[in-house]
């Protein structure tokens, strides 16, 4: 059994203990790499084989100097409190919601770890590095928090996550369809926006765009960049709330429902049969529609492949769509409420009611009231989406971040 011991020096305090799986070859690597790290931020590295020999500790140990113990994922977050450059991640678990999925996550880790250095057996279980840049780019981003400014934090952050789940889907997509070659790889990592690898693929054609198509991505293109010049130049002190949403819509339409949708038509015109990320969400007929047809596909392939299933088949689906809103959410408080430095929470209770009344639209009585279709349908989506939609984009978000961004934007 190999030990990592360290001497706490008289200039530290000694905050506590780590202890970690000594026959773990992954685990003791990174205690290797992380001794003087954790050194110098007052904790004593041991193995919970020295502590426990029978073997009934499973999971890292936090021990602190006070006697508090935490285990798995509350120990790496009491860990990044004493780090400077990873406190963000302890101030992100203290957002309601957060612990428990970081604690499922870990515990997912855990099982597996003895796979993470290449000696299992199980060659499935190597593809959970597929998901570690989806890990590490978000938390590197972090390192930028006080750099640079709140707008500029936000796109980089959404970058990282972004890149992270279109390295998830590429991983997936070569072990399913076989190699793929370095210009495959360029154009759908850096080339298109969407979530599913496999147009990049297919022998088959896609039909031409149409020039109706064309022109209806350059207008809406047009109309966002010019909601985004208008809020740029008009004074923001009379009414700061209303020019930052002009602003966002701008940005939103310009971006989602324009350059986004030309790049769509290149890719079609260049035989890749991609779809738009935005399909028409306007005449969605029911906010199971809007949402699951229409909004963001890309996101909602994603979703469906890596979140829905597994739970559906665990827990069904009422609960499979609950945690997939639910997920939603915290995502978005991640991007909006955390560059912000505020408004923590009213993200993730849009996406919930988004998940409960998708669920009360399917029920018996939603039904029978007719939410699911016709002029009903139509109208309980908008009220749904439209009406909470401060609470998505809160003030704060819009004080802190949106306002900025079209101050430098207008300095340019």
């Amino acid at each position: 059994m190999i030990s990592v011991n360290t001497e706490i020096t008289d200039n530290n305090v000694n905050v506590g203990q780590v202890l970690y799986d000594g026959e773990c070859a992954f685990c003791l690597g990174w205690a290797r790499r992380g001794a003087g790290l954790l050194r110098r931020a007052g904790f004593e590295l041991a193995t919970l084989q020295q502590e426990d020999p029978v073997g009934n500790l499973s999971e890292l140990v936090v021990r602190m100097r006070d006697g508090r113990r935490y285990g798995g994922a509350d120990g790496v977050v009491q860990i990044a409190r004493h780090l400077w450059w990873s406190w963000p991640l302890y101030a992100f678990a203290q957002i309601p919601g957060v612990r428990p999925l970081l604690r499922a996550g870990y515990r997912r880790l855990a099982a597996d770890r003895h796979c993470l250095g290449g000696a299992c057996a199980r060659p499935e279980n190597r593809h959970l590095t597929d998901g570690l840049p989806l890990f590490l780019l978000p938390v590197a981003a972090f390192l930028l928090r006080d750099a640079v400014p709140d707008w500029v934090f936000m796109w980089v952050l959404a970058w990282t996550i972004f890149f992270g789940c279109k390295w998830l889907t590429w991983r997936r997509a070569c072990r399913e369809l076989g190699a793929a070659s370095r210009g495959m790889a360029i154009q759908y990592l850096f080339g298109w926006v969407g979530m599913d690898a496999k147009p990049f693929w297919r022998a088959e054609r896609s039909a031409r765009p149409t020039i109706r198509a064309w022109l209806r991505a350059g207008s809406q293109t047009a109309a966002g960049f010019a909601l985004v010049g208008f809020a740029v130049w008009v004074r923001p002190e009379a009414n700061p709330l209303v020019t930052g949403w002009v602003g966002m819509l701008g940005i939103i339409l310009s971006l989602h429902f324009g350059l986004f949708e030309v790049l769509a038509l290149v890719w079609q015109r260049a035989g890749v049969p991609v779809e738009p990320l935005m399909r028409a969400p306007l005449c969605a007929t029911s906010l199971g529609d809007f949402w699951g047809r229409r909004w963001n596909t890309g996101f909602h392939r994603l979703a469906h492949q890596w979140a829905f299933r597994p739970l559906a088949r665990r827990f069904g689906m009422a609960w499979a769509t609950m945690g997939v809103f639910l997920a939603s959410g915290l995502i978005h408080d991640l991007v909006i409420s955390v560059p912000a430095r505020g408004g923590y929470g009213w993200p993730t209770a849009y996406f919930v009611l988004q998940g409960a009344a998708i669920l009360f639209e399917r029920s018996t009585v939603g039904r029978a009231l007719g939410l699911a279709r016709g002029l009903c349908g139509r109208a309980f989506a908008i009220l749904l989406t439209a009406g909470p939609a401060f609470g998505l984009f809160h003030p704060i978000f819009v004080h802190h971040v949106i306002l900025p961004m079209l101050q430098a934007f207008g300095a340019t």
